[in-house]
C-alpha cells in the first residue's frame, strides 16, 4: 500500500548554547560513531516546536496539555454562565471523570495555598484542544440542566450522554495532539497515535563541553569593597546540529478527520497541519539558557522529501565524524558528506525519486544542489502543501 511520508532534515550552526541540559545543569550528549556529540533531546525541540504554533495557528487549532484540566473546563462553564461560579469546578470534574475516567485529587500545595477554594488536578498531564474542552462545556452545561450538580451526575450515567462525554474528547483533535499524539493512561481507547517523529538533533562532528567562568558586580558595592558579588559557572557547547523529523501524513489525517467547514477539501486541514509543523519544527529553538547566550540562529540547509514507503534518517552519513576544514567549519563537508550519501542510499534501496525541495542559504550548501528543487522557505511551504493536497485527493 502506498504511504505518504514527510522527511524534513537540517542542518543548523548554533554557537555557545546550553539550551537543553540534564539534571546537573550541563548540555546534553550522547555517543555515535565512537565520540561525544552535541545533543538537543526530541522532547526539547518538540516543545519549541509547540510554541512556535502559538504564533502561526489560531487557538482554536491547539491543545492544552496540563495537570489543571479541572481550570481549564472550569472556566469555560463560568464564559458561559457566571453565575456557575461556585459550583463550575465540580461540574468540570465531574464530567472529566465521566469523559476521560480519570481520577482527580487536590494536591498538597494547591490545598496549603487555596484551602477549601482548592480545585482539584489530575495525576498526569492532561491533552485537550480548545475545542474538546469547549464541547466538554457544553456537555456539563446541558446535562446539569444549567448548574445542578445532582443532576449532571445522574444525568452522566445515562449510556447516551456518556457517550456524548467521550464523544467530546475523541473528536476534533487540534494540531498539536494530531502531530505529536496523545496517552490518557485510565482510558487507552482515548490515545491518540503520534503521526510525528522527531529524533534527537546530533552535531555531525566531536563536541565538547566548556566551562564558563562568570562573575557579577554588586552595584552598591563601595571602593573599598573589592571582589565579585557573586561568581559561578556554567556549562556550554557549540556545535554543527543534524535535526531529523517525519511526519506520516496519512496518520495524520486519520487523527485530524474531515474538515469543519463543508465548502474545504478533506486534505485542507493536513496540508495546513503540514506546513504549520515545518515552519515551526525549521524556525523553532529551544529555549534552555537563550538570555545567557543568545544563541539564535536558523538552519543553513533544509531538505524535505515525500516518500511512498517509510521514512528514512540520514544520520548514518555522519557516523564517522566530520572533521574540521582547513579553515574552520564543518557545513561545507556535511553538506558534501550529504550530497554523496543520499543519492547512493537510495539508488541501493530502490527509492530514489520522490519529490525533494532543498532549501539552503550560503556558499557552504551548494553540494546539496544536486539532491532536489532549490526553493526560498515561503516556496518550500506552498509546494510542500500543494502535492500532499494533491497526492491526498487523488488516493481518495
Amino acid at each position: 500500500m502506498t504511504r505518504t511520508i514527510l522527511d524534513i532534515h537540517i542542518l543548523q550552526n548554533v554557537p555557545p548554547n546550553n539550551m537543553n541540559r540534564d539534571d546537573t545543569g550541563t548540555p546534553k550528549s550522547a555517543y555515535y560513531g565512537g565520540v561525544r556529540r552535541a545533543r538537543v533531546s526530541s522532547q526539547a525541540w518538540k516543545r519549541a516546536t509547540r510554541s512556535r504554533f502559538n504564533e502561526l495557528l489560531p487557538p482554536e487549532e491547539l491543545g492544552v496539555r496540563t495537570k489543571k484540566v479541572v481550570d481549564a473546563l472550569t472556566a469555560r462553564i463560568t464564559a458561559r454562565d457566571p453565575g456557575l461560579t461556585d459550583v463550575a469546578a465540580k461540574l468540570a470534574e465531574e464530567t472529566l471523570r465521566t469523559a476521560t475516567g480519570t481520577s482527580f485529587d487536590v494536591p498538597k500545595r494547591r490545598a496549603k495555598e487555596d484551602g477549601e477554594k482548592a480545585v482539584t488536578e489530575s495525576k498526569y498531564l492532561m491533552f485537550l484542544s480548545h475545542r474538546q474542552l469547549d464541547a466538554l462545556a457544553e456537555v456539563a452545561f446541558d446535562a446539569s440542566g444549567g448548574g445542578d450538580l445532582e443532576k449532571l451526575k445522574k444525568s452522566l450515567k445515562d449510556k447516551e450522554q456518556k457517550a456524548r462525554a467521550r464523544e467530546a474528547v475523541d473528536t476534533r483533535h487540534s494540531v498539536d495532539i494530531a502531530l505529536f499524539g496523545r496517552m490518557v493512561a485510565d482510558s487507552a481507547d482515548l490515545n491518540v497515535e503520534a503521526a510525528t517523529q522527531v529524533a534527537h538533533a546530533l552535531s555531525v562532528h566531536r563536541s565538547d563541553i566548556e566551562s564558563d567562568y562568570y562573575t557579577a558586580v554588586d552595584d552598591l558595592s563601595g571602593e573599598s569593597e573589592s571582589g565579585a558579588g557573586m561568581i559561578g559557572t556554567v556549562d556550554f557547547h557549540s556545535a554543527t546540529l543534524y535535526r531529523y523529523a517525519a511526519v506520516d501524513v496519512d496518520e495524520l489525517q486519520r487523527n485530524l478527520g474531515a474538515g469543519l467547514r463543508e465548502d474545504e477539501p478533506p486534505s485542507t486541514p493536513v496540508s495546513k497541519a503540514v506546513t504549520a509543523f515545518l515552519e515551526a519544527f525549521i524556525t523553532s529553538l529551544p529555549t534552555g539558557k537563550l538570555n545567557s547566550f543568545g544563541n539564535h540562529t536558523l538552519p543553513s540547509a533544509v531538505i524535505v522529501t515525500m516518500r511512498d514507503r517509510w521514512p528514512i534518517s540520514f544520520v548514518g552519513a555522519f557516523e564517522e565524524p566530520v572533521p574540521k576544514s582547513p579553515e574552520g567549519g564543518f557545513l561545507r563537508a556535511s553538506c558534501r558528506r550529504l550530497a554523496d550519501y543520499v543519492p547512493e542510499l537510495e539508488n541501493q534501496y530502490g527509492i530514489a525519486g520522490q519529490p525533494t525541495w532543498v532549501f539552503r542559504v550560503g556558499e557552504e550548501t551548494r553540494a546539496l544542489a544536486e539532491l532536489g528543487a532549490a526553493v526560498t522557505l515561503p516556496a518550500l511551504l506552498a509546494q510542500v502543501g500543494s502535492a500532499i493536497a494533491e497526492r491526498l485527493e487523488s488516493a481518495a
